[in-house]
């Protein structure tokens, strides 16, 4: 996870993750929404991306979710292109959100 509040202003973090064919990008798509909406009562404001799957992005307003094709993840690069961001241990994120 990034934590974006000082670089980019809009949201407070980025989630970036990959699978290896589509059908996987899309059930983590579906796997996130379910439990981010079960354990925390959120619902993403828009999501965008799913119809080819290779790059979901799942706008929560807070924290934005990058669900990549991993070959679509390699070439866009988000950790380097953002590389000024801290990087936030998943497990300690959790603690705030919700």
């Amino acid at each position: 996870m990034l934590a974006m509040t000082e670089l980019f202003g809009v949201v407070d973090a980025f989630v970036i993750t990959s699978a290896p064919n589509t059908r996987h990008v899309r059930t983590l798509v579906e796997e996130i929404e379910r439990r981010v909406k079960e354990e925390h009562q959120l619902s993403p404001v828009r999501v965008e991306g799913l119809a080819d799957a290779t790059w979901v992005l799942m706008d929560y307003g807070d924290f934005i979710v990058h669900v990549f094709l991993q070959e679509t993840r390699d070439y866009y690069d988000l950790e380097h292109l953002w590389s000024g961001a801290p990087r936030v241990e998943w497990k300690d994120a959790v603690k705030h959100v919700g």
